[in-house]
Formats: C-alpha cells, sequence, structure tokens
C-alpha cells in the first residue's frame, strides 16, 4: 500500500501544479491592459478557458487514481478520471484517462480473457489517502501475491452499492462492468436504445457514454455540445455532479420544458390535457389553425386613400395567399409575397382608374406613374393594416396562446381538455413546450430588419474606421512631411489594413460556451442527445428533440414498464420510427445492482398486475431485510408514515454517522399533510435530494435512489392514473436498503405481499 500511497501523492502534487499553473494564467489574463474591443475579447476568452481548467481539475480531485493494470509484457499503467503527464520532455503518460483505449482491459478482463493483464488493482481513496487496495489474479501462473487479493473481485462494486445515498448521483467510474462498458464506447453515429429496469444504471451508463464520446470525439462535439434531457428538475439536480467529476463541464442539462429559449414551464396540465397536447395529431390541428389565421375577406375591405376608396375583394386576396402559400415559406416568411401581390394589385386597381382614358384608349399613365402609386400604396398605413388582419405576423407565443383559448381541428372533446387562457406572462406547461416549438417552425423567423440594421452598423464601423486611418495617414504626413525618402517609407496602420478588415476586427465575439450559445439558440444542432427517462416523452416531444439533432446521433435509456406518462409512449419502434425507421440499435441491461432482491420480489408483483409473466432484472445482492407492511385507517396513513419516517433517519443517521437518505413517496395529495407533520423535509418542484428526508410523488421519484423509502397509500398510486402500476412499481424500486409501505386498511388489497412483514416494524 505504501507504494500506491506514494503514486497517489504524486499525482495529486502534479495536480496542484497543473491547478496553479491554470490560476495563475487567470490572474495573469485579468491583469492584463487591454486596449481595444478585440484585445479585450480575447483577454475574456483566455480567462473562461483557464477558469473552466481550474473547474475541472477541482472537480476530478476525488478519488482521482482508482486503478492500476499490470500487463503480461512487465508495463503497468495507473488508471483515473483524467489523464495526467508527467512534467519532462516527453510529457510522459502518469495517470491514464479511463476513456483512453489502453484503459479498458480495466473493465473488460476475466479470467477467460485477460486481454493481456496479469493483475488488475482497486484503488480506494479518501481525499489523498489511500484507504483499501483490491487485487484480481488474471494470470493464474502468477504465484507472487500482495496480501490484497480479492478471490471474487466484487468487493470494490459490494462496497459502493452498500454506501449511504448523499441525494447526489455518484459516478460509477470505478465499478463499469464490461456490459456497460461495451455501451459505453458504442460508435458515436446512429440511435442507441439502452433499455433496462430499476436499478440496472441507465442513466449512469448513458452519463458516462456521454464522457467518452466527448472524449474521443472532443473536437466535433465540443464545437456543437452534447445535450443531456432528463424528466423534472430535481433529477437534472440529482445527476448535475456526475459529468463534472468525470472532467466534462460543456455539456447542456434541460427538460423538454426548458428547451424553448426565454420560456420556463411553471404551470401544470392536467394528465387529459397533457395527453391531447403530446400526441402528434397536434402539429395538423396547429398548422390548420396557423391557415386559418391567412384570411380573406367577405366580400372585401374598403382603404381609404387619397385619390378615393380602394377595394381589396376576396377574389384578390385568395390570389396573394395562393402566391404566397405557392412559395412553401413558413408563415411569416411568406407574408412579403402576399403583401407584395395585395400591392400590386391595389396598384393596378388604382391605376386604372386613374389612367383610363374616357375615349377606350390605352391607359394615360406611364410606368413611371404606375411606380409612384405603387409607393404610395406600400407606404399606406391603411393598406398595412389590411394585410395584417388578412395575414398577421405571429410570434409562437401568440399562435399557441390564441389557440389554447378556442382549440380547433381536434376530435370532438379534446378541444374542452386542453381549452385555458394563458396569461400575458406566460404560465407555460411542460406539453406547451413542443407546441411553440412546433409553432416556430410553422411561423419562422423573419429576420430582415434585424439583418438590415446589423448591416447598418457594420457600415457605421467601416466608416468609423475609415476615419481613424484617415487620421492616422494625415499624422504620418504631418510628422514625415519635413523627413527624407527614406524614413517616409516607414509603415503605419493604413498600409497594412484596409477600414473594412480593421472593422471586422472590432466585432465582438461571442466568448460564451457552446452549451451557453446552444440554450439561446433555438435552431441550434447538438452533435448528440442524451434522453433519460426516454419513454416518457410524448410524440410532440420528440419531434422537438429530433430538429435538435439533424444527425440523428442520440442515446436514449429509459424502461417502457416504467413509463407514467399518459402521453408516454410504450414502443421503441413508435418513438423512431417516424425518423430513423429500422436504422436504430437496442441493447438491454438485465442485471439490477440497486433494489435488494427483498424489495424487487414486492415490486415484481405490481407489474405483474398487468403482465402475468414479467421477470424483473436479476438483482446482485441480498440483504436478508424484506419490505415491512403496515395497515391503519385512512385518517392515520400521514401520521404513521411520517412517525416511520422519523425513526427510520435517526436510526439511518445513528448507524451511518449522519449519511444516507430517505424518501417518503405517496399521492401528490397527500404531500402538503406530510410536509406539516415532517417540516425538515425537503419537498416541492425541485426538492433539494441532499437532505435526510424527501417528500416525493411517484413521479418525481423517477430515476431517483435513497437508502430507505417509505411508500404511502399504495391502492391510492395505483388508481391515480391510467398508468398507476408503472407508478407503484418506480416508487417501490427506489430504495438501496429498506422499503416500507404504509397502506389503507379499509381498500382491498391489490398487491399479496407475500414477500413483506407485517406488523409494527415500520414504527
Amino acid at each position: 500500500m505504501r507504494s500506491e500511497q506514494q503514486f497517489v501523492s504524486l499525482i495529486h502534487e502534479r495536480l496542484d501544479a497543473l491547478r496553479e499553473q491554470a490560476e495563475d494564467a487567470v490572474r495573469t489574463s485579468i491583469g492584463q491592459v487591454s486596449t481595444g474591443r478585440q484585445a479585450m475579447v480575447e483577454r475574456d476568452i483566455r480567462v473562461a478557458e483557464h477558469s473552466g481548467t481550474v473547474t475541472t481539475l477541482n472537480a476530478v480531485e476525488s478519488g482521482l487514481c482508482f486503478g492500476r493494470i499490470d500487463l503480461d509484457d512487465g508495463a503497468t499503467h495507473h488508471i483515473g478520471r483524467i489523464g495526467i503527464r508527467q512534467d519532462d520532455a516527453e510529457h510522459t503518460p502518469l495517470l491514464i484517462d479511463w476513456r483512453a483505449p489502453v484503459a479498458r482491459p480495466f473493465y473488460l478482463a476475466t479470467g477467460y480473457s485477460t486481454m493481456g493483464l496479469r493483475r488488475r488493482r482497486h484503488i480506494t481513496t479518501e481525499g489523498r489517502r489511500v484507504t483499501a487496495l483490491h487485487d484480481e489474479i488474471m494470470d493464474l501462473s502468477d504465484t507472487t501475491r500482495t496480501g490484497h487479493e480479492d478471490p471474487d473481485g466484487d468487493a470494490v462494486l459490494l462496497a459502493a452499492l452498500d454506501s449511504a445515498r448523499t441525494g447526489r448521483m455518484s459516478d460509477i467510474v470505478r465499478t463499469i462492468q464490461a456490459e456497460q462498458d461495451r455501451i459505453i464506447r458504442a460508435p458515436y453515429r446512429g440511435v442507441l436504445v439502452v433499455e433496462g429496469g430499476p436499478g440496472t444504471g441507465k442513466t449512469a451508463v448513458a452519463l458516462h457514454r456521454a464522457a467518452y464520446l466527448l472524449y474521443a470525439h472532443r473536437e466535433r462535439l465540443a464545437r456543437r455540445a452534447v445535450l443531456i434531457v432528463g424528466p423534472n428538475p430535481a433529477f437534472l439536480g440529482y445527476i448535475g455532479e456526475v459529468l463534472p467529476s468525470l472532467g466534462e463541464t460543456g455539456v447542456l442539462l434541460a427538460t423538454t420544458g426548458e428547451l424553448f429559449p426565454g420560456v420556463r414551464a411553471t404551470a401544470t396540465d392536467t394528465p387529459a390535457a397533457a395527453a391531447v397536447k403530446g400526441r402528434v395529431e397536434m402539429a395538423d390541428a396547429l398548422a390548420a389553425a396557423l391557415r386559418d389565421r391567412q384570411s380573406v375577406p367577405d366580400p372585401h375591405i374598403e382603404i381609404e386613400h387619397d385619390d378615393g376608396t380602394l377595394y381589396l375583394d376576396r377574389a384578390m386576396a385568395e390570389d396573394a395567399r395562393a402566391r404566397a402559400r405557392d412559395t412553401g415559406l413558413p408563415h411569416n416568411l411568406a407574408r412579403p409575397h402576399f403583401a407584395f401581390s395585395v400591392i400590386d394589385s391595389l396598384t393596378e386597381q388604382l391605376a386604372e382608374r386613374l389612367g383610363a382614358d374616357p375615349y377606350g384608349g390605352p391607359n394615360l399613365l406611364d410606368p413611371t406613374d404606375v411606380a409612384q402609386l405603387g409607393k404610395a400604396i406600400a407606404t399606406s398605413p391603411a393598406v398595412q393594416s389590411a394585410i395584417d388582419e388578412l395575414w398577421p405576423t405571429l410570434t409562437p407565443q401568440d399562435l399557441v396562446a390564441d389557440y389554447l383559448t378556442e382549440p380547433t381541428h381536434l376530435p370532438d372533446g379534446d378541444g374542452e381538455l386542453i381549452r385555458r387562457q394563458v396569461s400575458g406572462d406566460g404560465h407555460w406547461t411542460d406539453a406547451d413546450v413542443p407546441l411553440l416549438d412546433e409553432a416556430a417552425e410553422l411561423l419562422g423567423e423573419d429576420d430582415a430588419a434585424a439583418r438590415a440594421a446589423a448591416e447598418a452598423e457594420r457600415r457605421e464601423r467601416i466608416e468609423y474606421a475609415q476615419g481613424v486611418l484617415e487620421l492616422s495617414y494625415g499624422s504620418r504626413t504631418y510628422e514625415f512631411e519635413d523627413k527624407d525618402e527614406e524614413d517616409a517609407e516607414i509603415l503605419l496602420a493604413h498600409d497594412l489594413i484596409d477600414a473594412e478588415r480593421l472593422a471586422e476586427r472590432q466585432e465582438e465575439t461571442d466568448t460564451r460556451s457552446a452549451a451557453d450559445r446552444a440554450a439561446a439558440d433555438r435552431t441550434w444542432a447538438f452533435g448528440h442527445i442524451v434522453v433519460d427517462e426516454a419513454q416518457e416523452l410524448s410524440a410532440m416531444a420528440w419531434r422537438l428533440l429530433m430538429r435538435r439533432c439533424p444527425a440523428r446521433s442520440m442515446t436514449l435509456v429509459g424502461d417502457p414498464a416504467q413509463t407514467g406518462d399518459v402521453a408516454g409512449c410504450d414502443s421503441w419502434q413508435r418513438i423512431l420510427g417516424p425518423y430513423v425507421g429500422e436504422r436504430w440499435e437496442h441493447v438491454r441491461l438485465g442485471v439490477n445492482y440497486r433494489t435488494p432482491a427483498e424489495i424487487m420480489a414486492v415490486a415484481a408483483e405490481v407489474r405483474r398486475l398487468e403482465d402475468p409473466a414479467f421477470e424483473p432484472p436479476s438483482s446482485v445482492r441480498s440483504t436478508g431485510v424484506g419490505p415491512w407492511v403496515r395497515e391503519v385507517k385512512p385518517a392515520d396513513l400521514v401520521r404513521t408514515a411520517a412517525a416511520s419516517a422519523v425513526g427510520h433517519a435517526a436510526s439511518h443517521a445513528a448507524e451511518h454517522g449522519g449519511d444516507g437518505r430517505l424518501a417518503v413517496i405517496a399521492p401528490a395529495a397527500l404531500l402538503p399533510a406530510l410536509a406539516a407533520e415532517l417540516p425538515d423535509a425537503s419537498w416541492g418542484v425541485a426538492p433539494d435530494l441532499t437532505r435526510p428526508v424527501v417528500l416525493l410523488d411517484p413521479r418525481q421519484a423517477k430515476g431517483l435512489e435513497f437508502d430507505t423509502v417509505i411508500v404511502v397509500d399504495p391502492e391510492a398510486v395505483l388508481d391515480g392514473s391510467p398508468r398507476g402500476t408503472n407508478d407503484l412499481y418506480v416508487a417501490l424500486t427506489r430504495a438501496t436498503q429498506r422499503l416500507g409501505i404504509v397502506r389503507n386498511v379499509t381498500v382491498p388489497p391489490r398487491l399479496a405481499y407475500e414477500s413483506a412483514t407485517t406488523g409494527s416494524t415500520g414504527s
């Protein structure tokens, strides 16, 4: 252990040196006196880069080195979270990044396929101190023994599974299993679906895959960014520290409700309304509603003009509308075509009136006269008002808010389910965001004004730059007018650069990261997208995500058996078929690392209510502690659950020195009462999962895990939604150690609870 301690100390010293260099670079860059906008921008970029390095080095310090492989040829490699090189002329590798090809045998080698390994060592540290070593002998002919041999090779994995939870997801970089490693390093392109039951490590695999892809395809993905989509804010907070701990910070984490810039979903739909909004037919309904906004007068619009009233009749408007639609452009981009056609028709009408020969001869106006009439009509407020009435300029918010006020083009009854008034400041729901995105596609963005303003600004910069150069020229003439010819050949600014290039150098450079820029740009095309709990997304949400990734480079993880959202989809083919056909790969994780066998036995009963042949993923461990069940009267549900939570939390804190987390999972209607009984517990839209006790409804619990879970009123969860069996299955599979159930004794049990104990064990 002494030699490993020396090595760990060495790499931490090197880490400290690298961090000090980066911190010095930050201070030096900040302290530089920068003159000119370009120099200031370049300074800001350097500060951001060096600050990012400091952040990364701080994030990877815990558990920096966790493994070593000894090869048959005598070579030895230490494996860690990032790669570190020595400070020598050759920059010799000191610590190998876990994602590097040379590190792969650490995860894949077995006694049957050693991959050239003689020995594999797991190194456990606390801070900078080595606390344990576990050696696995690959070459059985090697008789050397260190005293740290692990006969089963599972000690490190089981220790990680049995450790107390912190309210934040930990990386699994030390314990990646072979089936997980193959998924993590799967080819970059295409759609990969990773399916697995509770506790199979789907989320961990997806996050480590994102880290691996950023390592293996750094240039491409750093430029285009990686998007990770989670089911709710609590989940994103739970996984938020995993990628930084693996040395990756340039990733955007978001829910679908956060993927329309400028909008944050704060309102809530009923399940029935969310289901309607999530159907793919909503795309057609919105398109039809927009076509309704492209109207024609009946019979005409009277437009007052200096030369008499003009009449914009139905035929003229229909012709203009047909021409605009024939362009195939989105609504706002097609509007100028509609306007031009209307203006032309009105100009022709006025020209015929003013230029008519009373004796039936040719029109008395020449083309110049007609052009002048056209200009007057085009700038007429009354004409513009008529055009706005028939073909208005719309924002996505305008279109969707108006549509929800009066839903149309839907089957009978569906419109009433989604009808509501959207207030001026939004109050959008998660299900509204894909509708806003769809509306943005239908409308398009007319950026002509913005482009004109940008061009005017560019011209202004060029004129200013030209003035600077002229001053420079004048200064040179004055300075050298009495000098000889040789001195006068000294070059000044205008000899080396013209006004346009000088102006370009003064343009502002966007110093934001790719992830930050992507968050603000609805049309951004991500290099790769990871979707967790992918089965929960509606068909409309998938339309949004597919627009964000035209290359179709995606990793989707989920479990159809856990689908809780009524708008969700329980078939991968139905999700992906419209976009990639059969061109996607499906892999399944079948080992449950989280949930003990005793708990899974009870959870499996839930799924068998709908699928008698259901078999849960195989648990790798058994704790010998079965779930407990308490049956109480309805009035005592909350009090009993709260008392049990207090008792278990105190017991767990005493056993683990304050570590460990407990969740009470109950129907949403019971959460306020539970919060009153447990004032120190965290609950709400985005509860603090680091608190000892957290209150959640089953949907919020999706993807999370806790040492102890107490499920309240399971039969109410079953009856609470059309997919109540899936919700209860999720709730029962969140525990890593202990599960308690508090049920309503007046309701006939839907489960046998054959594996659970009954009585007062929950107190």
